[in-house]
């Protein structure tokens, strides 16, 4: 139990990372966030990639999980900058989030918790095909859901890597039983293994 230890832990926190990437891309596709999607698919793949390589013993793809968590750290961290406003990040001004092809928000802003969606009937500022709404009465505002999200993904992505750390990618050996009894000359010692049913392997 104490050489699994390491490796289950970091396949319990990949499994956490796997729920939380899913369930913020549910909420990136309702509000049409390109940039985060496409952010959390390659997240999604780089955890798969992290979870077969701790199961398999693949060192190769363990480094590009941790290379990955690296990225993945800053982004989040950039998303907090974005959505606090942070210098010179402004939400009313770059549309980083959907690429510059649309004005579509956070999810979170219209269905956020307690808020009243008002529509702003012949406003001025709507633009063609858009329209401008009044959102009153927010529990918590959208950009402070938004950073607590990815405040949730660095600290799992950092949780991660100090499972990361531990882990041993080496096979466990496998310890051949030798027969003397079925040597031909008494008191001769077997110079080859006899393979035994795989039951009979000893870790």
């Amino acid at each position: 139990m104490g050489k699994c230890s390491g490796r289950c832990t970091l396949v319990a926190f990949c499994c956490l990372q796997l729920v939380a990437a899913l369930e913020r891309q549910i909420f990136d596709f309702l509000g049409y966030q390109w940039a985060p999607i496409l952010a959390n698919f390659l997240h999604i793949m780089a955890v798969i990639l992290g979870i077969f390589g701790t199961v398999q013993y693949r060192s190769r793809y363990l480094i590009l999980y941790a290379a990955w968590l690296v990225l993945w750290v800053g982004w989040n961290a950039f998303i907090i900058c974005f959505y606090l406003e942070v210098g010179q990040l402004s939400q009313d001004r770059d549309f980083i989030m959907t690429f510059n092809t649309s004005l579509h928000r956070s999810w979170w802003m219209e269905n956020g918790p307690g808020c009243l969606v008002t529509p702003v009937l012949n406003s001025r500022l709507a633009l063609e095909d858009h329209h401008v709404i009044s959102v009153t009465g927010c529990l918590l505002d959208y950009p402070y859901i938004e950073a607590l999200s990815s405040a949730l993904q660095i600290f799992l992505a950092l949780t991660s890597s100090v499972a990361l750390t531990p882990t041993d990618t080496r096979r466990p050996r496998r310890h051949r039983i030798y027969n003397c009894s079925l040597c031909t000359r008494p008191g001769s010692f077997c110079p080859a293994p006899i393979q035994l049913p795989r039951a009979y392997w000893l870790a």
